[in-house]
Parts: C-alpha cells; structure tokens; sequence
C-alpha cells in the first residue's frame, strides 16, 4: 500500500515550495537536521493543541532542545473545547511568531496545519508540519481552510518546506481520522476521471508528470481498507503518502486540479454551507468521500448508456447567462455562496463553445469511455471499501437526506469553475434525467433505502 521512495521522491524533486518529507518511526529525531537544511539558521517555534502537543509535540521539542535547536517557547492551544479553524486565531498565532523572530513547526492534523500554515504567511515565515494523523491531502498543499467571517474560506498561502511523520504516531490518531483521509484520496479516482473528461474534450489539457504521480498509483494506496481499520502502521505510512503525493502534485501543477474534481465539489459546497455533524463542522475527508461515492454512481449511469447515443443530442447555443443567475439564486440564494457562484459560472463559461464539446465528444466517444471504464471502480466498491476502513459511506452518515443529496447534484456543478462530469451532462441536456435515475427503486441511491441502509454497521462520528 505505501507509496515506493521514488514516488515520494519525485513528487518532491517537482514541488514548488516543499523540499523534504519524511515518514519514519522516531521521526521526531531528524526534524533539528531537517530543520536545519530547509531553514538554517532560523529560530523555531513548535505549535501544537494539548492533544497534538502530547502525541508528537513534547518529543519533539526534547529533540530540538537535546540537539541545540535555537528554539523558542512552544506554543500550544487548547483542545478543548475542539480547537476551530478561525482566521482570528491563525492571526493571534502570526502575532506571537513576530514576537518572537520564529518560524513556526506545526504539529497536528488539519486544523493546527491550515492555522499554523496561514499565519506563517501572514508573519512573512516559512514553515514545517509534523503531521499526526493520515487525515487529508491539505499537509502538502498550498492555502487554507479556514472560517472568517462565518463562512468557510480557501485563503492563499505557501505549503510547508518540510513534513514529518511517525506512523506509530499516525497509527495512535483516532479511527474515524484515517477515516477522513481515505474519503479524501477516494475521491482522486473521481479527479482523475473529471480530468481525462475535460483533456478529451479539449477543456483543460493533461499535465501528465502531476496526473501520473497521483493516478499512477492510486489503487495501491486504497487496497487494503481492513489494514487501516486495523490500524496497521505500515498500511497507515501508505495511506499519508498518497496523500502527501496528492498534496506536492498539486503543488507541481499550480492548482488543485490534480486531486480535487466533481466529488470535492460536494465537499465544497457542503463546508461553505457549514454543514456540521453533532455539533461539529462535518469532516472534510468525510464529504469527499460521499461526494467520490456520488460521482461514481453517476459516471456509471453515464458509461451504461446506449452506444452513439450523444450523436443523437442536438447541442444547445451558448450558456444563457440569465438563466444562470436565475439558477443560482434558487439553489444558492443570494449570500456569499451564490456571490461566488457567479464568479465561477462566468469563468466556466468562457471555456468555449458548448457545440464544439459535444462535437469533440462524439469523435472521441469510443476511446473516452474506454479509458474511463478502466479508470474507475464501481459506486457500490468505493462504499464498501469506505465502510470497511470505517468511514463515512452514506450521506445519511453526515445526516443529509437523499432528497438532498439529489438536488445537490446540480447545486454542486455551480460552485466551481472546474470541468467535471457534471457539466458534460448539463451540456447535454441531461443532468436532470441522469440523477431521477439513480434515485429510482432501481437506481443507485434507490436501492439504499432507509430500511436497507440500516442493516450496514453505522458510522461512528465520535
């Protein structure tokens, strides 16, 4: 399951900023070198919550002070209650790095990385990660998620030089964490499907080095789901190397492209409607993972219909912009979620002529839906497999009725510019007819009914 040191390697030798990762028991012990090579001289300051502190932190800072490390106090916040991803905290953790002439080492998972990571631009530092969980791709990968203002942001920001992991650190994280990052690197087989869907019809071409290191190895990094519930150390080490190869391939290719498509969308639209979960933000590797789920679904809808029969459909003149906004306001309203699906729809809709897509489509038909038959694995596979690792399988494990979850098929399409399924399907006219399927007794999602999906072990969000 684990990524082979080449492939870790040359996600790296291909980053823009990340210059180093390590994942090794006893990491701890090389960060001071590490340190050191990605940035000699600096002063370092550890930030960790109470939890993180414990796992990871206190070791390392007894390595930083055994080895001489000029260092300064650590800084570390309380877990309780849960520690949030505010921007007035990364800003208050910025304050104390200036304070003290600092560059900040995050130790944690995603909410200490995405502040710490934030407030080292806004001080002007660089910055490392010790990571102690295998929660999600975001360690390696440029910007933020945070919440300013109530609403929940992807704020700019450089990734860290270096990562460092112990798995028997990782291995220690609570289950339904390894969880989130499974759901997080499912949903890569989705990116790279959106991605051959939008090269073919000449939307966004291939860059093949990023798409490669990803989907080149992406089934072994997913095969072994009950080795992770097990809490396997060797099988967790490969869970964050794929997605830290995830997070550094994006790095290579200056956006998000290589790890995040239609199935992120969901996820997207969920967090920035703040979709919580026992009181609590639903987990960001959780919506992908039902998103992934989604998507599958609907690509096997679209793989299963009849040969040539999108020659027969007569393409639309251009998107009627109107109708747009028209369409935005009733799924989005008219806050900040429907103001930046505005922005997103008029830039999706400068890719080019809706005709010309379909045209592509129809010479490129045959060998497109060869490539993304190999490619993809079934919807009722990737559920299983979630549920086995013990994460979110279902959208009733994230309290989202199907009813919902059917409408957000189309409110997700609106959220993004990125070219995904869901817009070939809108381009030919039936996005509508293909999610009624899958929520017919004989469709995907009709097939799970209530009563059915309550004989599948639930999903523990504690």
């Amino acid at each position: 399951m684990a990524s082979s040191p080449t492939t870790l390697q040359a996600a790296v030798r291909d980053a823009a900023t990340t210059r180093d990762v390590a994942i090794h028991p006893g990491v701890a012990a090389a960060l001071p070198a590490i340190a050191g090579r990605c940035a000699p001289g600096a002063r370092l300051m550890l930030v960790a919550d109470d939890s993180t502190w414990t796992a990871a932190g206190a070791a390392a800072q007894r390595q930083l002070e055994s080895q001489g490390a000029s260092i300064a106090p650590p800084l570390v916040l309380a877990a309780k209650p849960r520690l949030k991803p505010r921007v007035e905290d990364a800003q208050y953790i910025a304050d104390v790095l200036r304070s003290n002439d600092a560059i900040p080492v995050a130790v944690g998972a995603g909410v200490v990385n995405d502040l710490v990571k934030y407030a080292a631009a806004l001080a002007g530092k660089p910055y490392l990660c010790v990571a102690t969980a295998a929660s999600m791709d975001g360690y390696a990968a440029s910007g933020a998620a945070l919440m300013q203002d109530g609403f929940k942001r992807t704020l700019a920001c450089p990734p860290p030089l270096a990562v460092l992991a112990d798995p028997d650190v990782l291995a220690a994280a609570p289950p339904r964490m390894t969880g989130w990052g499974y759901g997080d690197l499912a949903g890569k087989v989705v990116a790279g499907a959106d991605w051959v869907l939008a090269d073919a019809l000449g939307v966004e071409a291939i860059n093949r080095e990023p798409f490669s290191l990803v989907q080149n190895n992406l089934r072994d990094w997913l095969a072994a789901p009950q080795r992770l519930a097990a809490q396997d150390t060797a099988a967790i080490a490969g869970l964050l190397s794929g997605l830290l190869v995830s997070g550094l391939a994006m790095q290579a290719h200056g956006n998000s492209r290589p790890a995040s498509g239609s199935d992120h969308q969901f996820s997207h639209l969920w967090e920035m409607e703040n979709l919580r979960v026992n009181g609590d933000p639903a987990a960001h590797g959780a919506c992908v993972g039902i998103g992934c789920v989604a998507m599958l679904a609907l690509y096997e809808w679209f793989l299963a219909q009849p040969a040539g029969a999108w020659l027969q459909v007569a393409a639309k003149d251009a998107d009627d912009g109107k109708a747009i906004e028209t369409e935005i306001g009733s799924a989005l309203g008219t806050g900040e979620v429907a103001h930046a699906a505005l922005q997103e729809m008029q830039a999706k809709r400068a890719i080019g002529s809706r005709k010309a897509r379909i045209d592509r489509l129809a010479q490129v038909w045959p060998a497109l839906r060869s490539e993304l038959a190999a490619r993809l694995v079934s919807a009722a596979t990737m559920q299983q497999q979630l549920r086995a690792v013990g994460a979110a399988a279902h959208p009733a494990d994230l309290g989202i009725e199907l009813a919902t979850l059917a409408a957000d098929y189309r409110r997700a399409r609106l959220i993004r510019r990125r070219y995904t399924l869901l817009d070939l399907l809108e381009d030919l006219g039936c996005l509508d007819r293909a999610v009624a399927d899958l929520f017919t007794p004989a469709g995907f999602w009709g097939r799970q009914s209530a009563a059915a999906f309550a004989a599948v072990p639930a999903f523990t969000h504690s």
